[in-house]
């Protein structure tokens, strides 16, 4: 999402750290380039004036001229301040209700209907018993839809159809959840095409009927400078409680989500990184902040390994690496294991240092050559996995035939294999001794 900011950015403050010393002059030039970069990502100006106010005076400050490093204390700057801009970790507070009631609101097509499934699988691994309730009953197939995603994650979902009271609806929905022992109520209302009255004063009556604990605004990341006045018109309709950026893996701009926390006040809870059901993340301020100036984010990616790996299985296979036992059969496991974790582009932009590599590479390329590797494997036998040193001629034809490929690619993914075990084999002979040539080598 704010793949353009953030290049603008780190292009900026690289010219800064080059230079040895700066003077107020300099500073100025590079918070121009700020204010342009973020106004080309759609933050709302008012917003963008103060920003850029409040990092001018501290970065002409005396702890930055005179600073050894004045372009890194720069960038911290920008780091602190883009943190308070964003707000605080989000964190919804159901306290002690039970149910408590979640109220999700927004325009049509932000995404609402998806993100209620999105968030009741997030509740339901916290160990909360969620219930969907399908409140939209003007949008055709609303109903049919959470109902379909209820399936699917095997969530209760409670529907009078589409000819019921929405507000009727909602209240019958908790006293349901009250009497099946359920924890959390979660209410999909309608959305509109764009915001009036008639949508306002229904989900104003929801909330005066079931009283939610949180109200949380849908918002489409690629909202662009309209995200102001949709924020602001919910917000004073039914006092927003936090907001949930949705398309946020697609090419936005990325303003919206900073305009709207600092126009409502209110916290950004979560980020819909993709169309898949789990692609849901509790927003970290410092997290964002430090992916958009190019420092990586590694907390996430290890709360992802340990999601979405296999802990045990993923020792197993090291120890069986150091040991020059690793399979083609484990190198097929572990593969798809960290496929789970989502695109390598998104994987790369986590790791500190690696954003820039990543836009220099052909990512996709790298995608079709994994999907290439599993292909072959799959297309080979358990006895070939195990032991890739019988794929004689005849074998790799038959695997080439199978798997879509060739016999070329066949031996070289067996040459890059026996290299990774002759290497793994070499370390763990010298335990750690040449680790750094063999690294390079690698």
């Amino acid at each position: 999402m704010f793949e353009s900011l953030g290049n603008r950015l780190q292009s900026t403050f690289d010219g800064l750290k080059r230079r040895g010393k700066l003077t107020e002059a300099d500073v100025d030039k590079a918070m121009r380039d700020v204010r342009l970069a973020l106004l080309e990502a759609d933050v709302n100006f008012k917003v963008v004036k103060n920003f850029v106010k409040r990092v001018r005076e501290r970065a002409v400050g005396s702890e930055v001229m005179r600073s050894l490093t004045p372009g890194q204390q720069v960038v911290k700057i920008v780091h602190e301040e883009l943190i308070n801009t964003l707000g605080e970790p989000g964190r919804l507070n159901l306290g002690m209700q039970s149910p408590a009631i979640i109220m999700l609101v927004g325009l049509q097509g932000c995404g609402k209907t998806t993100t209620a499934g999105k968030l009741a699988l997030q509740l339901r691994k916290e160990g909360r018993r969620p219930l969907l309730v399908a409140a939209d009953v003007y949008r055709p197939a609303a109903v049919d839809q959470l109902q379909t995603l209820g399936r699917q994650l095997d969530i209760p979902v409670y529907s009078e159809g589409s000819q019921a009271n929405p507000v009727n609806v909602c209240a019958n929905a908790v006293k349901r959840a009250q009497a099946d022992g359920l924890t959390t109520v979660i209410l999909d209302t309608a959305g509109r095409l764009s915001i009036d009255e008639m949508m306002m004063e229904e989900i104003k009556a929801i909330k005066a009927k079931v009283k939610p604990i949180e109200i949380l605004l849908v918002a489409d990341a690629m909202t662009g400078q309209e995200a102001v006045r949709v924020a602001t018109d919910f917000n004073e309709a039914v006092n927003v409680t936090g907001l949930i950026m949705t398309k946020v893996d697609g090419d936005a701009r990325g303003g919206a989500s900073i305009s709207m926390r600092e126009v409502t006040g209110v916290p950004i809870k979560y980020l819909a990184t993709g169309e898949g059901l789990k692609e849901l993340e509790v927003f970290h301020p410092d997290r964002l902040a430090s992916r958009i100036l190019g420092m990586g984010d590694m907390l996430t990616l290890i709360e992802k390994a340990q999601t979405e790996m296999d802990q045990a299985e993923a020792q197993e296979a090291g120890e069986k690496l150091l040991r020059g036992q690793f399979t083609l059969e484990d190198f097929l496991k572990q593969m798809q294991q960290v496929k789970k974790m989502g695109p390598i582009g998104q994987l790369l932009e986590m790791m500190p240092g690696m954003g820039k590599m990543a836009k220099g590479v052909d990512l996709s390329g790298a995608e079709d050559d994994l999907k290439r590797i599993e292909a072959i494997i799959l297309s080979m036998t358990p006895k070939e996995r195990h032991n890739p040193k019988i794929l004689k001629a005849s074998r790799k034809r038959r695997v080439a035939a199978g798997s879509g490929t060739s016999v070329q690619d066949i031996n070289a993914l067996l040459k890059q294999f026996v290299e990774m075990q002759r290497m793994m084999k070499q370390l763990s002979k010298n335990k750690g001794r040449g680790l750094g040539s063999l690294m390079g080598r690698f």
